[in-house]
């Protein structure tokens, strides 16, 4: 399939395995980073896919980013928000900032991406959103009321934008993975890395690319009925 595809988190981890997964697919792709110049630059050289540095959680700047792709690639038809972060603590000990950084850069960047993609997706009467939640969002995880608040309100901000878009062409659905062999996961402490592989039902972690594949698919043509719907991939880890 042809177009541009914007993946936000798009040079490591799942966003990484996700703009490898749509460049195979056959769509030029964009990949938003926002820190790590060295990792960007090695995933260009590794992949030959087109990077682009902005801050997700700023609206300003995601409006000039896509500007400035579409400018490069044509029409946005493809955007996956996964760009997220932890800044884990519990509760009576997070700090305004902890909680303030994770909601900016995991949930409003939905906003932010979306307001300056949709319209143009409108007009063309076909789209393909796919935001990233997290088993977390879903089950809830103690020393993450952060995370887990915006990656429940992920699936929130879903079901609406799709009720919204569905007439349009546009479909809209969320991932929701398990632990994964990415480089957030194995920053865990060893024992609760431990523990937490031992918690998953068949008994490893998730690869990125089982999860890129699944994005691939609903980003296609042929995921034209699917919308609106949660899609868990946590090795059974949570089926709630």
């Amino acid at each position: 399939m042809s177009g541009a595809a914007l993946v936000t988190g798009g040079t490591r981890g799942i966003g990484r395995a996700v703009s490898v997964a749509l460049k195979s697919a056959g769509y030029e792709v964009a990949a938003v980073y926002h820190g790590d110049d060295e990792a960007a630059a090695a995933f260009r050289r590794d992949t030959g896919i087109a990077v682009h540095r902005w801050d997700v959680g700023d609206f300003d700047a995601c409006a000039a980013g896509v500007t400035r792709v579409e400018a490069e690639l044509g029409p946005i038809r493809v955007l996956v928000n996964n760009a997220g972060i932890t800044r884990d603590a519990t509760l009576h000990k997070m700090t305004r900032e902890q909680w303030s950084e994770v909601i900016h850069t995991n949930l409003d960047s939905l906003f932010n991406m979306c307001r300056a993609i949709v319209p143009g997706m409108r007009e063309r009467r076909f789209g393909r959103i796919v935001n990233l939640s997290s088993v977390n969002g879903q089950r809830g995880q103690a020393g993450q009321t952060n995370y887990a608040a915006s990656k429940a309100g992920v699936l929130g901000f879903t079901r609406a934008l799709a009720l919204e878009s569905a007439h349009h062409g546009i479909t809209v659905n969320a991932v929701a993975p398990g632990y994964c062999d990415t480089d957030m996961v194995a920053a865990m402490p060893a024992d609760i890395l431990r523990a937490t592989i031992g918690s998953i039902p068949v008994g490893r972690l998730g690869k990125p690319e089982e999860i890129a594949a699944l994005i691939a698919y609903l980003a296609s043509e042929d995921a034209g009925f699917v919308t609106g719907a949660t899609f868990p991939i946590n090795g059974g880890q949570w089926t709630g």
